[in-house]
């Protein structure tokens, strides 16, 4: 397969030579049993449909260049739509609309865009809230369109329809490709600027990273990573789950669909194999077809890893990338080494996720709030010491959209002019060159005798057999916080059995020098996470909660 500029162009290319095979399978409707059918779109059909909303886009008014928001949920019409902008050169705007209203409407207004597609429910929030109202020109309703003016879906297929080739857009390397809003989970969402040139390097490294071949099967339960599918030459499965809340999915729904489809690859969050594991492990359940499992968004457990060995074939192991929006993926860890370093994990050694990919240099900066326009500007730490997570590659994304001080805080240069990204992760190397991940640093407790890191900390109270999972939080101000331990316990364990558990967590927390100053400890029911992976604990909320707690 020839290397496209356009990420569309593999679409194209895997057509040419695997027509007839499936590329999307989604739900459409419900047999006797209440259990989902499907339909499929081959990928002769996806790419003469990708052209002919490309058409249709350029012919409603949109051009190259123009920024469009899509809010669209997961299926045919999601892939078709985000590969025709590509092929467009229309730049898509994708944000979670887990974000709220609020936040979405400041996202919007920042990017201004010139086009929005999105079903009806979309629409009337648009219309209500005011969304980018005096930049958005075009509008195409995926859907039912209701008291507001622009085509529908049906209307964009119909006007571009051709036989005729469509010439998908040859983009510079450095051009906008995409605008990516980060989840937020730590601040206010911020527009990551995609170029065409991070989108093909994304391609090839997840492709070779996990030996990927075309004419695999992948049960896409995150839409954003199911996007490489097509480009990958997988058939992407689309399950009958909300995308929204993995924490939630029916694990017998993914067993239907990886033994109906010959599933090879699966990607899933931390929140999602937790549930799936620990049902198979209670029923017996096998996945026998699968290759691969990759998880990502927040560090898997130790625990819910061991559960996934009895449903997947020997051999067969969980990879956790690690990464983010801004530069993904940075390296890749398999559960067997996690596993092999879990007691490291619970002595408060962090997490190991990995070694750096080639091509990938990660620098230990000391922890500062300050913006460094060299890398030379920050202290750079040795082998060992805990601070500050920062990395240059070839996926490094060039800054935020419209957010130069974000940019500023996040990205600099070292002597040859090579872009660093600093993650805004914790973490340190060590002699063999594995990064260890120890928090947010926005997750930091300084108090008045030392600085807690929360991965270290909560690795040491996680061994507990009856804790699901702990989260360091601060109650107070930096300098002079109170280190609290929240605890979320296992589902089967008793109210009356917490004050054995809490004295046994004492006796942990003093076993280990980096804990044994604390001494509260606190069960919350079930913390508050992220909206898109249901996995990453949001330590603020989580804090105030603590705080109101203990007053």
């Amino acid at each position: 397969m020839s290397q496209p500029s356009n990420i569309a162009g593999f679409l194209s290319a895997v057509s040419a030579v695997r027509p007839h095979q499936p590329a999307i399978i989604y739900p459409s409707g419900r047999d006797e049993a209440s259990h989902a059918t499907y339909a499929q779109f081959t990928f002769e059909q996806l790419d003469r449909d990708t052209s002919d909303i490309a058409r249709g886009l350029l012919a409603a008014g949109l051009q190259r260049g123009d920024r469009c928001a899509l809010m669209v949920a997961p299926g045919l019409d999601f892939f078709a739509l985000i590969f025709g902008l590509f092929k467009a050169g229309i730049v898509p705007v994708l944000i979670d609309p887990g974000l709220g209203l609020k936040p979405l409407k400041e996202c919007l207004q920042q990017v201004e865009p010139r086009g929005f597609i999105g079903v009806t429910k979309a629409h009337v929030a648009r219309v209500v809230a005011g969304w980018a109202r005096s930049s958005i020109k075009v509008n195409v309703t995926v859907g039912r369109r209701l008291f507001w003016r622009g085509p529908t879906l049906q209307d964009i297929r119909q006007s571009g329809n051709s036989d005729a080739p469509f010439d998908t857009v040859v983009p510079e390397p450095d051009e906008v490709a995409a605008i990516l809003f980060t989840s937020g989970s730590t601040g206010l969402p911020k527009g990551v600027i995609y170029t065409h040139r991070i989108f093909i390097e994304q391609v090839n490294m997840i492709r070779d990273m996990f030996a990927i071949k075309p004419g695999e099967v992948d049960l896409a339960t995150f839409p954003p990573f199911s996007l490489f599918d097509p480009a990958l030459g997988m058939t992407a499965v689309i399950p009958d789950m909300d995308a929204r809340y993995p924490a939630r999915v029916d694990p017998k729904m993914l067993y239907r669909a990886i033994r109906k489809f010959g599933v090879t690859n699966m990607f899933g969050s931390p929140a999602l194999l937790n549930t799936v594991s620990r049902d198979a492990a209670a029923h017996g359940e096998k996945a026998p077809t699968l290759k691969r499992v990759i998880s990502a968004g927040a560090p898997a457990l130790p625990e819910t890893l061991h559960r996934m060995r009895s449903w997947l074939n020997e051999g067969v192991e969980v990879s956790t990338p690690y990464g983010a929006t801004e530069c993904m993926p940075i390296c890749v860890v398999g559960s067997n080494e996690v596993l092999a370093t879990r007691e490291l994990t619970n002595e408060g050694m962090g997490l190991c996720v990995g070694k750096p990919f080639d091509r990938v240099d990660i620098k230990i900066i000391s922890v500062s709030d300050k913006s460094f326009e060299k890398l030379s500007d920050a202290t750079l730490l040795e082998v060992k010491e805990i601070g500050e997570i920062t990395v240059h590659g070839p996926t490094v994304t060039p800054g935020y959209f419209r957010n130069e001080p974000a940019t500023r805080l996040a990205k600099m240069h070292d002597e040859e002019g090579r872009l660093y990204h600093r993650m805004g992760d914790v973490g340190y190397l060590d002699e063999d060159g594995r990064l260890w991940f120890c928090g947010r640093k926005v997750d930091i407790v300084d108090t008045a005798e030392q600085r807690l890191f929360t991965e270290p900390c909560e690795g040491i109270f996680n061994a507990h057999k009856k804790v699901f999972r702990a989260a360091l939080v601060r109650v107070g101000n930096q300098g002079a916080a109170r280190p609290v331990i929240c605890i979320e316990l296992e589902e089967a364990v008793a109210a009356k059995d917490w004050p054995q558990i809490e004295k046994e967590l004492i006796d942990m927390a003093g076993a280990h020098e980096q804990t044994e100053r604390i001494k509260t400890f606190i069960v919350h029911p079930a913390f508050p996470v992220d909206i898109r992976h249901n996995a990453k604990i949001n330590r603020s909320r989580l804090g105030a909660w603590a705080a109101k707690r203990l007053r």
